[in-house]
């Protein structure tokens, strides 16, 4: 018996039913998902600053659609609140490093 109590992507199930494994699931309330979500974030964030691999960036954006998704908030609003904040604050394009105020 292996135990992961962990957030999966949704076809890890049939992948590991197909393999001769019997995973034992349950599905999560919202809170219950939220919170799961932002501890996999965490876990998927670490995992690109360990490996500094692209395809890491692309699980933690899975992460951030299935939050926004959950928050309800569209990938089109949320494109506009980006750009809104960068608009007013300006973006990461610089490469501006603050070492202090005097």
């Amino acid at each position: 018996m292996k135990i992961y109590n962990k957030l999966v992507r949704d076809n890890i199930e049939e992948i590991m039913i197909s393999k001769g494994a019997k995973p034992v699931t349950r599905i999560l309330s919202d809170e219950e998902y939220l919170t799961e979500l932002n501890k996999k974030l965490l876990e998927e964030i670490n995992e690109y600053l360990e490996s500094g691999e692209v395809e890491e960036l692309a699980d933690v954006c899975e992460v951030l659609y299935a939050i926004l998704n959950l928050k309800n908030v569209s990938l089109d609003e949320f494109h506009k609140i980006r750009l809104e904040k960068s608009n007013k604050r300006g973006a990461f394009n610089e490469k501006i490093f603050l070492e202090r105020e005097d």
